[in-house]
């Protein structure tokens, strides 16, 4: 089980998941931020920083939002695991899930 970061996420990146990460296995698209399955360790403290409340335990992710499990899965099919998101930096690409979508408005508050 893992960790996935859905469409609240999309435009928005706001990062504070990634400071909390223990493992850096959140990783930055150019539309979206990726927990690579492989790497995360299910310990969740991305989850209550997550000012959109984009991220979701796999089994708790909500149905409408059920394709981001893929999303996040087949983001690293080219990548594999890189062992560190911070060594990587913006990966110039997103799911083509994430990217068919049109632009999200910045939620209030941000």
């Amino acid at each position: 089980m893992t960790y996935v970061i859905a469409l609240p996420c999309v435009d928005v990146k706001d990062k504070a998941c990634i400071e909390e990460c223990p493992v850096d296995c959140i990783y930055e698209g150019e539309r979206s931020l990726y927990i690579h399955p492989d790497e995360c360790v299910d310990c969740g403290a991305c989850e209550p920083v997550c000012p959109v409340e984009a991220i979701f335990y796999e089994d708790d992710t909500p149905e409408e939002w059920a394709d981001y499990y893929k999303a996040n899965v087949e983001f690293f099919d080219d990548l594999g695991s890189p062992g560190g998101a911070a060594k990587m930096g913006l990966i110039p690409k997103d799911h083509a899930l994430i990217a068919a979508l049109p632009p999200q408005p910045m939620p209030e508050g941000l």
